[in-house]
């Protein structure tokens, strides 16, 4: 088994990729080892010291280590652990651990305006983070103000409030008159 690493904006994060899906469907963020009872691989993950969160999409996984941990040091056992994992045959996720499908439930008067909103996010936005090593899901829209969770390399990276504000906030507001702005929040 051959795993390539690329790097993402975030220097915090890196992207492992093992050559095989590791979520069929959907993603899975463990912003920290309390999270990853639900997964056998984010739990040998997250054994080596100085790993912070793990993400996972649908070919790869995303590390982010600690502001003290040197990519040097724990990328070595961070590969083998990913390695161990699937070559034991064991499941990315338990039996009832699920993936996420990216977006909460909206319905209401604005319903209409949230399915565009959604539609712009699969389409446009997605694809595009998920090459960087992340996702970002939609919250809620109120007044106006979309609300959107950046996960995996997302979360953190200096760069993530340029890419919402001159990238989706621009994109959305362009398609979509009834956007004025858009906000990141934390889970």
């Amino acid at each position: 088994m051959f795993i390539q690493t690329e790097s993402t904006p975030n220097p915090a994060t890196l992207k492992f990729l093992p050559g095989q899906t590791v979520l069929p469907a959907g993603t899975a963020d463990f912003p920290s080892p309390e999270n990853a009872d639900a997964s056998p691989l984010a739990t040998r993950i997250f054994a080596v010291d100085g790993v912070n969160g793990v993400f996972f999409g649908n070919d790869f996984v995303t590390v982010t280590k600690s502001d003290a941990a040197e990519w040097d040091h724990i990328k070595p056992a961070i590969l083998g652990a990913i390695m161990e994992h699937f070559q034991s045959g064991l499941p990315v996720m338990k039996e009832g651990g699920t993936a996420q499908s990216g977006h909460s439930e909206h319905t209401g008067e604005d319903g209409e305006i949230v399915n565009q909103i959604k539609e712009l996010l699969d389409t446009r936005v997605r694809p595009a983070v998920a090459q960087d090593g992340g996702d970002i899901t939609f919250h809620g829209f109120d007044r106006g103000i979309v609300y959107l969770h950046m996960q995996g390399a997302c979360a953190g990276c200096p760069s993530s409030t340029i890419t919402l504000k001159m990238g989706i906030e621009n994109l959305l507001r362009h398609y979509i008159p009834e956007v004025t702005e858009v906000r990141p929040i934390g889970v």
